[in-house]
């Protein structure tokens, strides 16, 4: 893909991500919560010039730290998304201004990182930026997958109530 296509495609999916976390969305850790980080990452690795072939070094190093940057706004993004348990078991989440800050940190590190890059005398294709935002989405999603399934009812021999539930926890703060 071109370098304006692989930019509209991470702006797309950039805007719809960060959009839709501000509404309250059911989290259900039986879906298919990895398919689109794996293809962002196959979109990513199809295309030659992930790494500069000439200061290979410091495109490897730049790569690494933006996969760094996304691994560590993924996890942040995740443990600021505030998540509750409906009384039907229902596991609920949804971001706020705490989200919206590791989103402006995240974003101006990578334009650090660009900036650095490009002084460096690094051609940098989109495809780490593909890559970094993939595992932003796939370390955020795993990671409330991972806090939805503390919140849902643990099935025992004899719950409280006879019904054969016991709920853990009702609600989580952050």
């Amino acid at each position: 893909m071109s370098g304006l296509v692989d930019a509209s495609l991470i702006v797309l999916v950039a805007v719809v991500v960060i959009a839709r976390q501000f509404h309250a969305r059911r989290i259900d850790s039986e879906r298919r919560w990895w398919l689109l980080p794996v293809v962002l990452v196959v979109l990513a690795l199809r295309e030659p010039g992930l790494l500069d072939v000439h200061p290979h070094t410091a495109s490897a190093l730049l790569l690494g730290a933006e996969l760094l940057i996304g691994l560590a706004t993924g996890a942040a993004w995740a443990w600021t998304t505030r998540i509750w348990a409906e009384p039907d078991g229902t596991v609920w989440s949804r971001s706020g201004t705490a989200s919206v800050a590791v989103w402006a940190v995240g974003i101006g590190l990578r334009a650090g990182l660009f900036a650095l890059g490009t002084a460096a005398g690094v051609h940098q294709d989109s495809s780490a930026l593909l890559l970094g935002l993939a595992g932003t989405l796939l370390v955020r999603a795993g990671i409330l997958a991972r806090r939805g399934q503390s919140l849902r009812p643990a099935v025992t021999s004899s719950g409280a109530y006879g019904d054969g539930t016991a709920w853990s926890v009702g609600r989580e703060r952050v």
